[in-house]
């Protein structure tokens, strides 16, 4: 039910606030993006992050929270202020501040079916078309700012499945950074933090012998990442 607001403003010019939503996902080894195409004017058609103007009765965070959900069905993820774009002129619909959100998903988890009805689509981040706005910004200041808290806080585990092994570890990490990592030094550096719990599973899919499948210990997670305890590993 909308809450009612006196309006002691009244006589003061009025703008819009927006929430948009960057949301990562990774597959295949690749770091990949879910967005859609535009549903409102201007520029309705064209492809856009997911996102929602914020109403009178929610906070800005639980709007990002029903975008969210309503688009993928998840509750409950990493999600994280990003910053706010507010230049007067960066929306030609009206003037409009938008409050950028990241958010890391595990890409098997989502409701297929709620982002096919939304018509939203995974696109690789070196294959994304160009986005409205300034949400091509928004994408890079999102991945900026994972590259950085990735170097002192395990938040790329939030991206892997619920079993993974190391050289898949290692392969989300090459997508955040972009760069290549020298195997042997990976894992020594990743096994020293001591969050890895090694199962008697393999993953056979990509070779006879196999690897041995991991989880990360949720307790000793949950401290490293309130510890801002330093996860250099490149």
């Amino acid at each position: 039910m909308a809450v009612e607001i006196k309006d002691y403003y009244v006589q003061q010019d009025k703008m819009y606030v927006a929430t948009d939503c960057i949301i990562f996902g990774f597959d295949a080894g690749k770091l990949k993006l879910l967005i859609f195409k535009r549903r409102v004017k201007p520029f309705i058609g064209a492809w856009s992050l997911i996102g929602s103007f914020v109403n009178l009765d929610e906070n800005v965070k639980e709007a990002a929270n029903r975008v969210l959900a309503e688009i993928t069905g998840l509750k409950n993820v990493f999600m994280e202020e990003l910053k706010s774009y507010g230049k007067a002129d960066r929306d030609p619909g009206f003037r409009c501040i938008s409050i950028g959100q990241y958010a890391l998903i595990r890409i098997e988890d989502y409701d297929k079916e709620l982002v096919e009805k939304h018509g939203a689509q995974w696109y690789d981040l070196d294959e994304i078309p160009n986005l409205v706005l300034d949400h091509n910004q928004m994408v890079q200041d999102a991945l900026g700012r994972l590259k950085r808290k990735a170097r002192y806080q395990p938040i790329g585990f939030e991206l892997l499945p619920e079993k993974f092994t190391i050289p898949q570890l290692q392969q989300l990490y090459e997508a955040i950074y972009q760069k290549e990592l020298d195997a042997r030094n990976f894992r020594k550096k990743v096994l020293s933090y001591n969050v890895l719990i090694k199962l008697e599973e393999k993953d056979k899919l990509s070779s006879k012998r196999g690897a041995f499948l991991y989880q990360f210990d949720d307790i000793k997670y949950q401290k490293l990442l309130k510890s801002g305890y330093n996860f250099e590993i490149t």
